[in-house]
């Protein structure tokens, strides 16, 4: 059972990317799908994720050349395993890329192994603590987590983390709307998540 207001984001957000007219939508997840994902990768969708992705499901369209993402929308459905691991595994990855090239190091750690093996081993090991993201498209990631909603939407590229929405009503008006960009003082979200916050 999902929150009241988690459904009724998830649902306004899946309706305002209707009414872009930029993606066409297969049949949204079923409750025996949702299980079966959330089983066989190990985690569960936040109540407004999940409410957006049970109203349908957005179908990639065919990549323009350079683009980043050839499935910018996780095809939670059909996509195999492995594809699906690599887009859950993304802001992990993106982390330790950091920590094995640009000599980041987070402070909560404790003090950097001096020995780069042991350091990457560290490191794995906390990453392995820290809360699970989940994509919502391309490198934009809410947390995982039943019974909760109203997330920041986070956009995640190795240690470059920053807000795409204060939550994913807004996250689909700044990705997809005409507003992209448009962001006055009173935009202040405030993200909820441990670890991945320090990072903001």
């Amino acid at each position: 059972m999902i929150s009241d207001e988690g459904a009724r984001l998830g649902a306004e957000a899946a309706r305002r990317l209707a009414q872009t007219g930029l993606y066409e939508f297969e049949p949204g997840l079923s409750d025996a799908e949702f299980a079966r994902i959330e089983r066989e990768y190990g985690f569960e969708f936040a109540d407004d994720h999940r409410a957006f992705l049970s109203a349908g499901l957005p179908v990639n369209l065919p990549p323009e050349e350079g683009q980043t993402w050839s499935e910018p929308w996780p095809d939670w459905r059909n996509a195999a395993p492995d594809r699906l691991r690599g887009h859950l595994g993304w802001p992990t990855e993106g982390v330790l890329l950091s920590i094995e090239h640009n000599g980041f190091w987070h402070e909560g750690w404790g003090e950097r192994p001096a020995d780069g093996a042991a350091a990457m081993a560290a490191a794995r090991h906390h990453l392995a603590e820290a809360p699970v993201l989940v994509p919502v498209y391309a490198h934009r990631y809410l947390p995982a987590g039943r019974g909760s909603h109203g997330h920041p939407v986070l956009s995640m590229w190795q240690t470059d983390i920053i807000y795409y929405g204060s939550d994913l009503v807004d996250y689909v008006h700044r990705e997809f709307d005409e507003a992209r960009g448009d962001v006055d003082e009173s935009w202040n979200p405030r993200a909820t998540v441990p670890f991945w916050r320090d990072l903001l």
